[in-house]
């Protein structure tokens, strides 16, 4: 299947003023409904790493896990959960990053991975690259290396991937808007 930037991106819908006055919310849920937009998605990623030498995929919570659980399961490799402060059981690590609305904590366990382990980081969209930053900064603590952010959507107007790769840290979306593309 030939993956189709226009129908991705067509599927994506923008709900102005979201969680707040000025913010366009990109919301992904529309090309969840749709099987072929969904497969056409986790194909795209599929093939970028089938062959890539990491060892764990991280996943951000909430909407990082509907993509990269899927990836996961196909590269048949760990999961690795980095949820929203006070969600985790166990042991944890936390860090705290700003959003575009604010100041939240990122947390993960402790014992996730060790040293000589390769994350690939997935989230939904990169914005302000707080959040992966945030969960690079949590692999690098456990002694792992973070082996790419990869994401659905890169909103490169609010500087999250070029935060990303000046802290060394290499980015893939498979889509990007413009904060005024509607």
């Amino acid at each position: 299947m030939i993956f189709d930037e226009f129908s991705i991106k067509t599927l994506i819908r923008p709900v102005p003023d979201f969680p707040k006055p000025g913010v366009i919310f990109r919301d992904i849920t529309p090309l969840f409904q749709s099987p072929r937009a969904l497969r056409m998605v986790a194909d795209s990623f599929i093939q970028r790493y089938v062959e890539a030498e990491f060892s764990h995929i991280g996943v951000m919570d909430a909407r990082g896990f509907l993509i990269g659980s899927i990836i996961a399961y196909e590269l048949n490799k760990p999961l690795v959960l980095f949820r929203k402060q006070g969600k985790l059981p166990a042991d944890v690590l936390s860090e705290g990053y700003q959003t575009e609305y604010g100041e939240a904590f990122l947390e993960v366990h402790s014992d996730s991975l060790c040293e000589g382990d390769s994350v690939l980081i997935f989230d939904d969209l990169i914005a302000t690259g707080g959040t992966l930053i945030a969960a690079a900064n949590l692999v690098r603590r456990m002694r792992a290396a973070v082996f790419e952010a990869a994401a659905i959507i890169d909103l490169p107007e609010l500087g999250g991937s070029q935060k990303l790769q000046d802290a060394g840290i290499p980015t893939f979306t498979l889509t990007a808007f413009a904060l005024d593309d509607h």
